[in-house]
């Protein structure tokens, strides 16, 4: 049993029901996670570009995506402790602000340090926002929609997967790729603007200390929960970041088939968010489960299975379906296992998929060079079925603790 006797006073973080959901509210949530995510993963298509721009190689240029996933490791667990009193609708017009100054940062900036010290500041926006969206969330929704309000922040994710990313690398075709940079960084900056004007007041919670956070973690259930978010997340990465050599095993896959099937990971990720997050609430223990354990079937038909194309292409789309939903399945969780304690599940909660995508990019390139992408997608299934076993055992034990 967890010993809260000295922790400070948690006042519950879920406002009352309110009497329908501020649209204009979540949709300004889900563009600010468009384009954090967009701001994100514009490097990828453009690492030539920016290569013989600067004189840097292509895998240089690759690690501005790096840098932002080490500074959100860092930043998830301790934004609420750096910021203990500081309005939330605040933070998120600093988070807005600080996207448009890194994007517009590296734009301008002559040289490969330079963008990487822009992109530190890119890496805190982004941990700020999904570690405080599940808490504005819920002060927007009420307890009862908790789940429908996290899925158009995690809209915006899907669309940019599917539009965001992709329009950039088409801006970079016809632009050069500093302009791309620039436009994002003006339009992220001004969004400040609606949302110091549509978002409530949301007071800080209580995670004034790093002793607060691992009592959270101590909480029954929570450790297996996030144990199992950990291996899901990295589960996925591991074999997402190498979909490409993966497909390119499909018999008479060429460049144009890969992007199509890509696309169909988008779609599917863009339709799963909408379908899962209408119910989500209701259904979070099942899909927590099946999910994951979907994902991991998908894995193994897509290097099972090479000859039948139509086959992958269905695995591929299925698997955009339920890891779009995964973000909304675990802030869900969050908020019904925790609700007097967002932003410390929030924070635990970005903490874990940061650090999945760190440990996929450093050992998924060591595994794929040494054993090849097959036994990569098999291992990625094995890490998503125990992350399903362990994420249903916390809930398990939910269960148990309210008989």
């Amino acid at each position: 049993m967890t010993d809260t006797a000295n922790l400070p006073a948690i006042e519950p973080e879920i406002a009352e029901r309110p009497s329908r959901l501020p649209y204009a509210a979540l949709v300004t949530m889900m563009l600010m996670a468009f384009l954090l995510v967009t701001a994100e993963f514009l490097p990828n298509g453009m690492l030539i570009e920016m290569a013989e721009d600067l004189g840097i190689t292509p895998g240089q240029a690759g690690q501005t995506v790096t840098v932002t996933a080490l500074v959100g490791l860092i930043v998830a667990p301790t934004v609420g402790l750096m910021f203990p009193r500081l309005d939330r609708r605040t933070l998120f017009v600093w988070t807005a602000a600080a996207t448009g100054v890194s994007s517009i940062l590296v734009a301008v900036a002559p040289n490969l340090f330079l963008i990487l010290l822009a992109r530190v500041l890119l890496g805190a926006a982004i941990s700020t926002f999904w570690t405080m969206s599940i808490t504005v969330a819920a002060r927007l929704a009420g307890p009862e929609r908790l789940g429908r309000a996290v899925m158009f922040t995690t809209a915006g994710m899907s669309l940019a997967t599917v539009a965001g990313v992709p329009l950039g690398v088409l801006l970079g075709e016809l632009v050069d790729w500093r302009w791309v940079f620039l436009i994002v960084g003006i339009i992220s900056a001004l969004l400040a603007v609606p949302l110091r004007a549509l978002l409530p007041r949301v007071p800080a919670a209580a995670t004034s200390s790093p002793r607060f956070l691992l009592a959270t973690l101590r909480l029954p259930g929570v450790g297996a929960g996030l144990a199992g978010h950990l291996l899901v997340v990295l589960g996925h990465f591991l074999a997402y970041t190498y979909i490409r050599l993966a497909l390119e095993r499909v018999e008479g896959v060429d460049a144009g088939t890969v992007v199509l099937l890509l696309a169909l990971f988008g779609a599917g990720g863009f339709l799963g968010n909408v379908v899962i997050g209408a119910v989500i609430d209701r259904t979070f223990v099942f899909f927590g489960v099946f999910a994951p354990a979907t994902i991991a079937v998908t894995a193994l038909v897509i290097v099972a299975f090479p000859g039948a194309m139509v086959a992958v292409g269905a695995a591929v789309f299925v698997w955009g379906f339920f890891f779009a939903s995964w973000l909304i399945i675990v802030n869900t969780w969050v908020g019904h296992r925790m609700p007097d304690r967002l932003e410390a599940g929030g924070g635990l909660t970005v903490v874990g998929f940061q650090l999945g995508i760190v440990i996929a990019a450093g050992f998924g390139g060591l595994l794929i060079d040494a054993v090849g992408v097959t036994v990569d997608y098999v291992l990625a299934a094995v890490l998503l079925a125990v992350g399903a076993v362990l994420f249903g055992l916390a809930n398990r034990g939910r269960a148990r603790a309210r008989m």
